[in-house]
């Protein structure tokens, strides 16, 4: 099956079932792209362009970030070369050490460990191989099974709103541009909404994005302007045009800061009243640098306006890991996309399994 260099996981649903006929094209569940109603043409265009991910999408995970993950559970495979039943305590001991040093994060690891010790004491496992299968089988079922809903979900009404929100200088902006750029080569018309009113170039910095990715934006000369009448502005300029996407930009915030938490929940309000059900998206952008600093930003966002999906980005050699599993094991909330790169295209559909062979590789 060819596959779109550019394609993306959405979900257009308004009650997350598969119509007829995106079954007969094929689509495979978890890129399906579905409709109601008369908008089903351009749902089902984008539905053809989505069916496959690029295999460089994976490629870049296994070669981009995690390296220091890689290198800090390489142990695991020296342990687990020799190992024998009466060497288990250790072998655990030592295998538990390496997750945390990964930011697996306690409850975790312990949790992982112990199913682990189980199972070989149960005699289900009984070599090396066997342990880190099972090792791997772990993760994964804990990303798919409490972070299984990857696609963006973004209704049947148009437009449909993606807010994108997160502390400052986790890349906010740079993954609204990159989100832009993939959606609007999978055929979606989508508009810019600066509303990061707080910092002086954040919005010089989303025109830039506008330029490079042919999209359209809406701003304001007022300095310190609301962010919510900004984003109410461009979202009735969406409804207006027909436009298919409106991409929000917020200030970046510390978790911490009530009032600006509050500016958020403000925002978001002001889509509701707009456009029912929006906004559709809320998308967390989360450092991978920080490792389980991490955690403590999404309980609190997601507490505060609901968090729907994350965005993890600068995966270099010093993101740790591990603590994407700590993150989605918590909150039950799935990582959507991850930023592999600073190119245009280098902002990728998350993809569980990839992830798990990249750092257990």
């Amino acid at each position: 099956m060819s596959s779109h260099p550019l394609s993306t996981k959405l979900s257009f649903t308004q009650n997350h079932t598969l119509t007829p006929t995106l079954i007969n094209h094929r689509i495979p569940p978890n890129f399906r792209c579905s409709a109601a109603g008369s908008e089903t043409g351009f749902f089902t265009k984008l539905g053809r362009l989505i069916k496959e991910k690029a295999k460089k999408d994976v490629e870049k995970i296994f070669t981009g970030g995690f390296s220091k993950t890689r290198d800090n559970l390489a142990v695991i495979d020296e342990l687990l070369l020799y190992w024998n039943l009466s060497d288990t305590d250790r072998v655990l001991d030592e295998l538990e050490e390496a997750l945390l040093v990964s930011d697996f994060g306690p409850k975790i690891t312990i949790k992982i460990v112990e199913s682990l010790r189980d199972d070989i004491y149960a005699g289900k496992l009984k070599s090396g191989t066997e342990i880190k299968d099972a090792l791997k089988k772990s993760v994964l079922d804990i990303l798919t099974k409490k972070g299984a809903k990857t696609e963006l979900k973004l209704g049947f009404r148009k437009p449909a709103v993606i807010m994108i929100v997160g502390v400052n200088g986790g890349g906010k902006t740079t993954s609204l541009g990159k989100l832009a750029y993939r959606l609007k080569s999978g055929g979606a018309t989508v508009l810019m909404a600066a509303g990061d009113t707080f910092r002086a170039a954040a919005s010089d910095q989303l025109e830039i994005w506008a330029e490079r990715t042919g999209c359209e934006i809406v701003s304001t000369e007022k300095e310190k302007a609301k962010a919510s009448s900004v984003l109410s502005k461009a979202v009735k300029k969406g409804k207006e045009e027909g436009v298919d996407i409106v991409l929000c930009d917020t200030s970046g915030r510390l978790h911490t800061n009530y009032n600006l938490m509050e500016d958020l929940v403000a925002s978001k309000r002001a889509i509701a009243k707009l456009v029912p059900g929006a906004p559709n998206e809320i998308l967390l952008v989360l450092d991978g640098t920080t490792g389980l600093n991490m955690l403590p930003q999404a309980r609190e966002f997601n507490e505060v306006v609901g968090i729907t999906g994350f965005i993890l980005t600068k995966l270099d050699g010093s993101a740790r890991g591990g603590c994407v599993v700590s993150v989605v094991d918590e909150l039950g909330i799935p990582v959507k996309f991850v930023g592999v790169g600073e190119g245009v295209e280098d902002l990728q559909p998350f993809d569980a399994e990839a992830f798990v062979n990249a750092i257990f590789s």
